[in-house]
C-alpha cells in the first residue's frame, strides 16, 4: 500500500541512513510566532546587537531569567491556584468551572483530545469557546474563550482565567518547555495549574521571579483506587469493564486476540499511533453499555485524555521496551495508569488494579503507596528569534550546526533543563542542503513527524524538497486519492497509520505555510477516510461473531463509514 500511495525515491538529504535507524518515540513540538510578530519583536535585540563597534552585547545564549521573556505576563499580578491530587480527584473539573464562569479564558491541554473536550464540554455550557491545536482552527461567533494544545498557547493575550491541564509534565524530557513556557507567559489575571503534587515545590520557586501569588488546593480520589492481592491468571479471568495495558503495537493485537478467542468479550484498542479520531470512537464503543465491545486492551496512551468507565486496570507487564532496552515504569506512570480505574459518575463502586503475572505485584503496590518523586527542573527550549539572532553571528553555518552550538553554550539555571531535541536535529540534518530560509528549515524542524517512521520521514522530505524547488506544495504529487483500502494485515494496518500521519503533516504544513501547501481540504478528507478505514479494520478483526441482538448498532456504524468513504472517494 505505501509503495502506491507514496511513490518510492531515494531520501537525498544528508544523513537520512544514520536517521532512519535512530529510534526514539516522541514527537518533538515547537510553535514558531507568525513571521511578522517574531521579526517584530526583534527589534530591541537587534539594536543591541549591531551597536558597539560590532560587538554583540547581548548574550544569546544567556537562558538563566526565561520569566523576563513574557512582558505581557509580568505587568499582571498573577493568582495562580495549583490544584494538586491523583488521577479522578476532581481537580480539573474545578479549574474548569471557574474558567467556565470567567469573562474571557483560555485551556492548554496535553493532547488534542482533551483540547476537544473542553472546547466541546463550554459550547454546550453556552460558553462559546474557539479550538485551536496544531492541525484544526474551529471558532466559534463571540467566543472569548480557546481550548488549545499547550504548544499553542497564546501569551500576547489578555485573560481573565487560564487553565494548564498536566502541569507536571513541565518536567517532561521533549514536552516539558511549552508548559513551561505557558506556565511563565500566559498573562491571565487567574491562573489554574492542575496536576501532581510533585510539581509543586518547583513551580512555588519558579514563580519566586515572577512575583506571582500562589495558592495550593489538594484533593482527594473521589472513589477508592483498590490494588488486589491476586494477579489475574489466565486471560479467561477478564471480565466487562477491564481495561489490559500493553506497550507494544503487536501485544495489544495478540492480547486482542486471545482474549475474543474465547467467545465472551470483544475488545476496543488504544494506542499512541491510532489517529485521535479513532481513538475517541473506540473509547466511545467501550463506555457505551449497549455496545458488545465491554473490554479495553490499551497502551500508556490512556494515562491522559480520555474518559473511561474502567472497573479494573490489568498491567500486562510493568516494563516497557523504548528502542535500546527493557526498563521498569516510574511511580508516576504507574499510579496515572492506574487511577484511570474507577471513574467518577461510572456504574463502577470502585477502582481495581493488578497485574497479570504474579512476580509484578510487589512493584504494583510499593508504586501505589509512595509519592512521586519530586521535580527538580522545568524543561526549556529557546525561541526562534534567540535562534535567529545567535546564526548572525555565525552566517556560514547551517542550522544544525546552529543549533548544536547554540545549545552546548547556552547557560541556564539550576531549576531548568534543556528539552531533547534530537527529533528536531534529526530533521535539520535532513533539510539543511536545500536553499530554504532559517525560519522555514525551522518550521520544518518542529513539525510532529515521527522520525521512527520512514514513510513519516519520506513525505516530509518530499515536501521540504518540493517547498524548496517550487514554493508549491501539491499533494497529489506525492499521494494518490481514492487507492486507499482497508487493511487485512496488521502491517498493512501500520501503513496506513503512517499514512495518516503524513496527511497529518500535510495539514500542519498548510497551517503555517498555507499560501505553498493548498491542498489542506483534500488532506483532511483523506485523513478522515484513513480513521474510517482503520475503524473498519479493528471493526472486522473480533475474533467471534457478534451477538444478533445487537447487529443493528454495528450494521449502521459500517454503512456510515462506507457513505462517508463514498463521499470522500468522489472529491
Amino acid at each position: 500500500m505505501a509503495s502506491i500511495l507514496l511513490r518510492q525515491r531515494s531520501i537525498s538529504a544528508l544523513g537520512v541512513s544514520r536517521i532512519l535507524q535512530a529510534v526514539n518515540g516522541d514527537y518533538f513540538r515547537l510553535e514558531p510566532e507568525p513571521k511578522c510578530r517574531a521579526f517584530a519583536s526583534l527589534g530591541t535585540r537587534i539594536r543591541n546587537y549591531s551597536s558597539g563597534k560590532g560587538t554583540a552585547k547581548f548574550d544569546f545564549t544567556d537562558l538563566t531569567r526565561p520569566h523576563t521573556w513574557y512582558p505581557n505576563a509580568r505587568k499582571k499580578n498573577r493568582k495562580v491556584f495549583l490544584h494538586v491530587g491523583p488521577t479522578n480527584s476532581g481537580k480539573t473539573y474545578h479549574a474548569l468551572k471557574r474558567l467556565e464562569s470567567s469573562p474571557s479564558g483560555i485551556y492548554c491541554g496535553p493532547l488534542r483530545l482533551l483540547a476537544w473536550e473542553v472546547a466541546k464540554r463550554l459550547n454546550k455550557a453556552k460558553v462559546p469557546c474557539d479550538l485551536i491545536t496544531g492541525q484544526e482552527k474551529e471558532e466559534v461567533d463571540g467566543a472569548n474563550h480557546k481550548a488549545v494544545t499547550v504548544e499553542m498557547a497564546d501569551v500576547a493575550s489578555d485573560y481573565q482565567c487560564a487553565v494548564i491541564d498536566e502541569i507536571q509534565m513541565l518536567g517532561c524530557k521533549t514536552r516539558g518547555f511549552s508548559f513551561t513556557r505557558a506556565l511563565l507567559g500566559i498573562a491571565a489575571d487567574e491562573l489554574h495549574l492542575c496536576g501532581d503534587a510533585a510539581a509543586v515545590p518547583l513551580i512555588q520557586e519558579l514563580l519566586k521571579a515572577t512575583g506571582d501569588d500562589v495558592e495550593v488546593q489538594s484533593y482527594e480520589r473521589l472513589l477508592p483506587l483498590v490494588p488486589l492481592e491476586v494477579p489475574l491468571g489466565s486471560f479467561s479471568n477478564v471480565r466487562t469493564g477491564d481495561c489490559i495495558v500493553c506497550f507494544s503495537r503487536k501485544g495489544i493485537y495478540n492480547l486482542k486476540r486471545k482474549i475474543e478467542t474465547g467467545a465472551t468479550h470483544l475488545c476496543s484498542v488504544v494506542y499512541g499511533s491510532l489517529p485521535p479520531e479513532t481513538r475517541t470512537r473506540q473509547a466511545t464503543m467501550f463506555n457505551d453499555e449497549s455496545s458488545e465491545f465491554d473490554v479495553l486492551v490499551a497502551s500508556d496512551a490512556i494515562g491522559m485524555g480520555l474518559n473511561l468507565n474502567i472497573s479494573r486496570i490489568i498491567f500486562s507487564s510493568l516494563k516497557k521496551f523504548d528502542g535500546f532496552e527493557w526498563w521498569h515504569l516510574t511511580i508516576p506512570e504507574i499510579k496515572q495508569i492506574a487511577g484511570r480505574a474507577g471513574r467518577y459518575g461510572s456504574k463502577f463502586p470502585r477502582g481495581e488494579v493488578t497485574c497479570a503475572n504474579a512476580e509484578d505485584l510487589t512493584l504494583l503496590h510499593s508504586s501505589l503507596k509512595s509519592a512521586s518523586p519530586i521535580l527538580e527542573q522545568a524543561g526549556l527550549f529557546p525561541s526562534f528569534d534567540l535562534i535567529y539572532m545567535y546564526s548572525r553571528l555565525h552566517p556560514k553555518r547551517g542550522l544544525y550546526q546552529i543549533l548544536e552550538d547554540f545549545l552546548e553554550n547556552a547557560k541556564l539555571s539550576e531549576n531548568y533543563f534543556f528539552a531533547n531535541c534530537e527529533d528536531l536535529l534529526k530533521v535539520a540534518d535532513i533539510i539543511d542542503g536545500l536553499p530554504l530560509s532559517l525560519h522555514d528549515k525551522y518550521t520544518f524542524c518542529i513539525s510532529p513527524v515521527d522520525m521512527d517512521d520512514e514513510i513519516s520521514i519520506q513525505g516530509l522530505t518530499q515536501f521540504a524538497e518540493n517547498y524548496a524547488k517550487k514554493g508549491l506544495v501539491r499533494l497529489r504529487e506525492i499521494f494518490t486519492p481514492g487507492t486507499l483500502r482497508v487493511p487485512k494485515t496488521p502491517t498493512a494496518l501500520k501503513e496506513l497509520e503512517s499514512i495518516h500521519k503524513v496527511l497529518e503533516l500535510y495539514v500542519w504544513l498548510s497551517f503555517r505555510l498555507d499560501e505553498a501547501f493548498p491542498d489542506d481540504e483534500l488532506a483532511l478528507s483523506q485523513k478522515a477516510i484513513c480513521s474510517s478505514l482503520i475503524e473498519e479494520f479493528l471493526g472486522r478483526h473480533g475474533w467471534h461473531k457478534p451477538k444478533s441482538s445487537k447487529l443493528t448498532s454495528s450494521t449502521n456504524m459500517k454503512s456510515l463509514m462506507e457513505n462517508r468513504k463514498i463521499q470522500y472517494l468522489c472529491d
